[in-house]
């Protein structure tokens, strides 16, 4: 077993090397600036894309975190690249916060102000902070804090709203994007949330801070994780009924793992424990969507017992960090034969030996989802964060 984690610990340093590599070559958008919005499956530019703040955002956190780990200079400017374009061209000078997206040239395009995307923006600065130590940095970080928690925050029912318009304002279409229902929280923004705010904990160890980090997680033990299944509720009205029954396997076991990383950097002995019995619970439940190849599928509908068998490079990605993660709690082999099995499946089947990067997914005959390879939703964050936390765990 040590010599195939050996073997393991190799192959995944390259391929994060070949990942990074792949955003330096490809993502920089020298006509316009900033990065490109949108390359395609074949490789093809569309110069007139719009671009997502998530993608930006995550941009940020990766080329912050490679640095952080290679001290390579090429890494630091693509970080100070996203980091600039944030600044210059997402950031409302008017209403604070971010845009959620803008046009090809640079301009405003869709100004609402989903927390989502604040959330994100918090998760790359921080990690940005972390290497260039400018103060700049951390208080644009905190200043998106204080509008969460001064817009968003429910102190009724406890969590988070989804959205707002430019200017703070309710609105009626919530969702994340158009496979999302129109719910007032989600699973998935809080998710993000507390991932955001455990990074900005690092740098900002604030006791505000903390106690946001302490309520995320009640809010996930008392309403998102279902105390029967131990999968993640993913939609919610006000006051956190549950309104789907579809299991998210790929946010499960993503969770697992920023869960326990949450309860492990507020320093309670008691509190990790639990949070390590429960990841433990969830990836047990995870497994379920497991198919014979070593995947791990995408989705699974209760209300109609329909499973959704493409699989994303993302769930993937995930899933070798989570099922790690809960092996080095256990020492249970089987959880490592897992990480084993989808890594082989991203071999054979994600990775694009000929181009760089991975693809977006695959059906059930194997043959290639036709998505982005960079986008909206495309980033180097899944997998790039995945190849981080292997090589530091193993």
């Amino acid at each position: 077993m040590l010599e195939k984690l050996a073997q393991f610990k190799s192959e995944i340093g390259n391929e994060l090397n070949s990942i990074l590599d792949f955003w330096v070559n490809n993502s920089v958008d020298n006509q316009n600036g900033g990065f490109v919005g949108k390359i395609d499956n074949a490789g093809v530019v569309y110069p007139d894309a719009e671009k997502g703040c998530v993608l930006n955002a995550r941009i940020l956190w990766t080329f912050s975190a490679a640095f952080n780990k290679f001290q390579n200079p090429v890494h630091y400017s693509l970080a100070e690249r996203a980091y600039n374009y944030i600044q210059n061209h997402f950031r409302d000078p008017e209403n604070g916060g971010v845009f959620w997206s803008v046009d090809a040239s640079g301009k405003p395009f869709n100004t609402r102000k989903q927390i989502y995307g604040l959330a994100f923006t918090i998760y790359g600065l921080s990690e940005f902070y972390q290497n260039n130590k400018k103060q700049e940095v951390l208080d644009f970080a905190i200043s998106l804090f204080e509008l969460i928690e001064k817009h968003s925050y429910d102190h009724k029912n406890g969590g988070y709203w989804e959205a707002f318009s430019a200017d703070w304002q309710p609105m009626e279409d919530l969702r994340l994007s158009e496979k999302d229902r129109n719910d007032p929280k989600t699973m998935n923004t809080h998710l993000h949330i507390i991932e955001a705010y455990v990074n900005l904990y690092r740098v900002w160890p604030e006791k505000r801070l903390a106690e946001r980090i302490q309520h995320l997680l009640e809010i996930f033990e008392k309403h998102i994780i279902d105390p029967e299944t131990f999968h993640l509720k993913l939609f919610f009205d006000d006051k956190w009924r549950s309104q789907s029954g579809a299991i998210s396997y790929g946010h499960d076991i993503e969770a697992t793992w920023l869960l326990q990383e949450a309860a492990e950097i507020l320093d309670d002995e008691f509190l990790l424990d639990n949070w390590k019995e429960i990841a433990i619970k969830m990836a047990d439940a995870t497994a379920k969507g497991f198919l014979p190849d070593g995947s791990l599928i995408h989705e699974y509908d209760l209300s109609t017992h329909h499973p959704d068998t493409h699989r994303e490079w993302w769930v993937s990605a995930e899933g070798m960090v989570g099922y790690l993660n809960v092996y080095s709690i256990s020492d249970d082999e089987s959880y490592l034969k897992k990480v084993f099995g989808l890594w082989s499946f991203i071999q054979k089947h994600l990775l694009d030996k000929k181009n760089g990067e991975w693809f977006w997914g695959v059906y059930d005959d194997y043959s290639k989802m036709n998505e982005d390879k960079i986008g909206f939703w495309k980033c180097p964050y899944h997998n790039a964060r995945a190849c981080m936390e292997i090589l530091r765990r193993v």
